[in-house]
C-alpha cells in the first residue's frame, strides 16, 4: 500500500513538474526581442562590470601589470565601440 502510495505521487509530481515546464503560457515564450540598442545598453553595462571587476582584481594583485593593461585596452576598445553605435543609434 505504501509503494503504491508512493509511486502515485511520484506521477502526479512528474506530471506536475512537466505542464509547468511546457506550458505554452511560460514565462520565457512571452519574452518579446529586445531591440539593438537594448541589446547594446545591456551590453555596456556588462562591459563597465568587466572594467570595474578587472580593476578591482588587479589591485587585489591577482593580474600582472602587463596582462591588466592588455585587458583593459581590450575592454576600453570594446566599450568605446559600443558607445559609438549607441550614439548613432540614439
Amino acid at each position: 500500500m505504501t509503494q503504491t502510495m508512493g509511486l502515485l505521487m511520484g506521477c502526479i509530481l512528474l506530471i506536475a513538474l512537466f505542464l509547468y515546464t511546457f506550458w505554452p503560457e511560460n514565462g520565457f515564450a512571452g519574452q518579446t526581442d529586445k531591440t539593438r540598442l537594448e541589446y547594446l545598453l545591456e551590453r555596456k553595462e556588462q562591459l563597465y562590470e568587466n572594467l570595474r571587476d578587472l580593476n578591482f582584481e588587479f589591485r587585489a594583485g591577482k593580474y600582472p601589470e602587463e596582462d591588466y593593461q592588455e585587458q583593459r585596452t581590450v575592454l576600453e576598445r570594446e566599450t568605446a565601440t559600443l558607445l559609438a553605435e549607441i550614439e548613432h543609434l540614439s
